[in-house]
């Protein structure tokens, strides 16, 4: 039966030139080598070196030999390396992540996941909450990174950062220093996201436990669309704080002071407990290391 050691034999002896350099490569004596050689040449019931020259050379089958073993030298040296080392996993991976994770942090995310696993082929999607959500449920995606909403036991959660919305409206909306209540919010004309966002959904909730109920809202899906409207000066809306601070400081918005003021929003990271891995867990710490909603990635750079 031929083995890798022997294979190995007569590809470093080919490299090197001489059985005494495979043997300092292969740590082993130089005797050993030469009876792996012997082996290879029993085997076959051919000579695989030209013994008639002071260095080593294959003869005509020892490198039609030497061709072939190199193919599942490589092979072997492969599965090693893919089985042994994370950093070379060549796979696809699937993450689904909302409006603001794309806005913000995403990109130092992806960035963080290719220097851990270079080999790695990262497929990232945005989309609402309960879209994302369902993509999972349906393995159409490996990971999401939504509001903490979704509380069932076939998936893994991972909580990660908090978000601090208030209350935002056009610049000279209301005057400043007046502080809203609940009910005073409620006769303006409110931007909301609708049950499919996670934020949405917390805060439907929240307004009800509340008793609050909006006179006039309309509904937007989309966290740029919704900061649009409210530049234009549609309506009121609850904006993320940090991440837009610019455009409060460039006096475009304002916050407005409102009792009580708004619950945070708790981010967690999302995969299938049904397949779970390494590579889930580790992208799993790696956002919660990048995650960081304080600012837009396009006003950052």
């Amino acid at each position: 039966m031929i083995t890798f050691k022997q294979l190995d034999a007569i590809y470093w002896v080919n490299e090197l030139g001489s059985f005494e350099a495979a043997a300092n490569k292969l740590h082993t004596t130089q005797s050993a080598i030469s009876k792996r050689i012997q082996e290879l040449e029993d085997a076959f019931g051919v000579a695989l070196f030209d013994r008639s020259r002071r260095s080593a050379r294959l003869t005509d089958k020892g490198l039609e030999l030497l061709t072939l073993g190199r193919d599942l030298l490589e092979r072997r040296d492969h599965l090693l390396e893919r089985i042994s080392d994370e950093s070379v996993i060549q796979s696809h991976f699937r993450i689904g992540v909302t409006e603001l994770t794309g806005l913000t942090w995403l990109p130092q995310l992806i960035e963080s996941i290719r220097k851990r696993f270079p080999r790695l082929n990262i497929e990232p999607s945005i989309g609402l909450s309960s879209d994302l959500f369902g993509k999972l449920e349906q393995d159409k995606l490996d990971m999401v990174v939504v509001p903490d909403v979704f509380s069932d036991t076939r998936f893994v959660s991972q909580p990660l950062q908090n978000v601090e919305n208030v209350w935002m409206a056009a610049h000279g909306t209301v005057a400043e220093g007046r502080e809203l209540t609940l009910q005073e919010i409620g006769e303006f004309t409110v931007l909301t996201q609708g049950s499919h966002s996670g934020t949405g959904l917390i805060y439907e909730r929240w307004f009800s436990q509340h008793g609050t109920r909006m006179r006039n809202s309309l509904v937007s899906d989309y966290l740029l669309a919704q900061v649009g409207l409210t530049l234009a000066g549609v309506g009121i809306s609850y904006l993320p704080r940090q991440c837009l601070q610019f455009l409060v400081n460039r006096r475009l918005l304002q916050v407005l002071n409102t009792t009580p003021g708004l619950p945070r929003v708790q981010y967690c990271a999302l995969y299938r407990s049904d397949r779970q891995s390494g590579l889930s867990a580790s992208i799993c710490e790696l956002a919660k290391e990048t995650c960081q909603f304080s600012q837009l990635y396009f006003d950052r750079h």
